[in-house]
């Protein structure tokens, strides 16, 4: 019986070992599921479509391959589409009937049957003679090489990627996605633990069974009595044998016979390691996949799945905020006009290129506050899939207290080019930024003329302006909080210094109005705004003596230095930009209007003619 035990536990555990194995071998899947494609023609630009990205479940590689430079990247579907505008590209997608990748080709948009298509900042940008997609604010992550670029993402629906090389050579044809596969094998690992504890139970059963057999063959002790046998003379007794003399024995045939289960076992084991091999009873699984940056919904936020996304990712405003910062502190140093003027438009690129001209000619004069890259503590992207778009963000560097909080606005004008700084301002210590969306969400923009805030934005300025000239007799004196202005505190001071220091053959007027830049204006969450608005404000300094001349003050560094005159008969005028940051409540609010931040500069200076 201990036999036949031994023999069907040899049998079970061969078929169990060699199914584990086989499971590990000859009937184990592949790790990879690949899909290729060609791509035909000469376009400078490949789109891979969310459809052919999703193929399959799980990360995916993205291999392509060409002669030369290849460039990759990957943004939401929208502005793809967007920055391609009408220019030719290929698609790589995913056919529903066989299961494989596709490519057609768009041809370009001519000025011939353009007529009919939309006339927005998208197609004017195909003559702006932008046609390398490097370095775009729209990408969220990019990627570059020679010959060969591999990456793999986790990339969700909504997403492409678009293949280029640098926009004026054919795109790179080969395009190969692949994703991995789950070719574990939960039931390899008990297979073979199970085989090799049976197969050392029958070699077990199998040595009991020998030694059960030598006994059996034994001469019996208690036998019948027969009749008595004469005694036989004794045989000389053997020489004892010592134990060490002794080669082998039936201990030392088990312990040889033992040998071989256990390298097999011990084999077995340290193959059964790998948490592919076994099963996984755990209620939560463990191995989930990062997902790659890309903005996506949560459950916060399912209620705005219908609103239009934010303008741009928090990462993306990272990477944009970082070049930017580098760029502004080489051309504040260099002075370089022409750089500074590639990141920063409107008023905040006005004052910049002011004090470039000022320290240009006088060395004295302080350089503006530099800008900072990070940390970024607010953001606020605009709502939109149209252009222009515009952003908020502010940044403040707990670490280094010298350095003040900054508020910036950034403005996009068409998807070929790149966010520019419109306004920066520096922001009130006592400023209280309202409750606003979160980045995920952002917020829609208000019009200039909307009515239902306290004052429209396209008023502001000029409101403000008014109570700065005219104080407690403006009109909109009460619209406004007074506590913690600093800025209206600072014009008056500096306003009375300039009076106070005046020669009394000369006389000095001031002037504020609105500025000509267009009003940023984003909804907060109790239905206010906040508003970025620009101002102008003037002194006109005349001789009132006939003969008298008048000139800059000897500590007017940055008049001098714009306006080129140390005397004049005619008199001169200086012209400041302001920009100001406010939060406009809704309209019947007991609330004030509040000056968030500002900044002012010094920006012309020229003799009257």
């Amino acid at each position: 019986m201990r036999f036949v035990l031994a023999i069907v536990a040899f049998v079970l555990a061969a078929v169990m070992i060699v199914l584990g194995i086989a499971q590990r071998t000859i009937f184990l899947e592949p790790a990879f599921t690949s899909l290729a494609s060609s791509v035909t023609g000469d376009t400078k630009y490949t789109v891979i479509d969310p459809s052919a990205l999703s193929a399959s479940t799980g990360s995916q590689t993205i291999n392509v391959r060409g002669d030369g430079a290849i460039f990759l990247a990957y943004g939401r579907s929208e502005d793809v589409a967007a920055w391609i505008a009408d220019d030719a590209y290929a698609t790589v997608g995913l056919s529903e009937k066989s299961g494989e990748l596709t490519s057609t080709v768009t041809d370009a948009v001519t000025a011939d049957n353009a007529e009919g298509t939309s006339g927005d900042a998208a197609t004017a940008d195909v003559a702006a003679a932008i046609v390398n997609p490097a370095g775009s604010d729209l990408w969220l992550e990019e990627y570059t090489g020679t010959k060969s670029v591999t990456t793999t993402l986790t990339l969700p629906e909504g997403i492409s990627v678009l293949v280029a090389s640098d926009g004026i050579a054919p795109a790179p044809s080969s395009i190969r996605l692949s994703w991995a596969s789950d070719n574990s094998t939960p039931w390899a690992g008990p297979l073979l633990a199970g085989g090799a504890v049976l197969l050392l139970a029958g070699l077990v059963l199998y040595v009991l069974a020998l030694l059960h057999l030598r006994r059996s063959r034994r001469p019996r002790r208690n036998v019948p009595r027969g009749p008595r046998m004469p005694r036989l003379p004794r045989a000389p007794r053997p020489k004892a044998i010592k134990a060490s003399q002794i080669t082998t024995s039936r201990r030392g045939i088990a312990r040889r016979v033992a040998i071989l289960p256990m390298i097999v076992v011990s084999g077995l084991a340290l193959s059964g390691c790998s948490a592919d091999l076994w099963p996984d009873f755990s209620t939560t699984s463990t191995a989930t996949a990062t997902p790659t940056p890309t903005p996506q919904p949560t459950d916060s936020v399912e209620a705005a799945a219908e609103l239009p996304p934010p303008a741009v990712t928090v990462s993306q405003l990272e990477t944009i905020m970082s070049e930017i910062s580098l760029l502004s502190a080489d051309a504040d140093t260099t002075l370089n006009t022409e750089t500074i003027a590639t990141r920063f438009t409107g008023p905040a690129l006005e004052q910049r290129l002011a004090n470039y001209k000022i320290r240009a000619v006088d060395p004295a004069v302080a350089p503006l506050v530099a800008l900072a890259g990070a940390p970024l503590t607010f953001t606020l992207p605009q709502q939109t899939n149209s252009w222009p778009r515009v952003v908020m963000t502010v940044i403040q560097d707990e670490n280094n207290p010298s350095i003040p909080t900054m508020a910036v606005i950034l403005k996009q004008e068409s998807p070929r080019t790149n966010y520019h700084v419109q306004y920066l301002f520096a922001l009130e210590q006592s400023a209280h930024v309202p409750k606003v969306a979160p980045a995920i969400v952002g917020a829609p923009a208000i019009a200039p003329d909307n009515k239902l805030l306290l004052l429209p934005p396209n008023e502001l300025a000029a409101a403000y302006a008014d109570i700065l000239l005219q104080g407690e007799a403006s009109p909109s004196f009460g619209l406004f909080e007074i506590e913690g202005d600093n800025f209206r505190v600072q014009v008056a001071d500096l306003n009375a210094a300039k009076v106070a220091a005046l020669p009394s053959t000369a006389s000095i007027d001031f002037a504020a109005s609105a500025g000509t830049d267009e009003a940023v204006a984003l909804a907060t969450n109790d239905s206010g705004s906040i508003v970025a608005v620009s101002m102008t404000e003037t002194e006109t300094v005349k001789p009132v003596d006939a003969g008298a001349t008048v000139g800059p003050a000897a500590d007017a560094l940055a008049t001098k230095a714009l306006s080129g005159i140390t005397t004049t008969a005619k008199g001169f005028q200086n012209t400041y930009r302001d920009q100001l940051l406010f939060y406009v409540p809704t309209a019947g609010s007991s609330d004030k209007i509040v000056l968030l931040g500002f900044a002012q500069g010094l920006i012309t200076s020229a003799e009257l003619p």
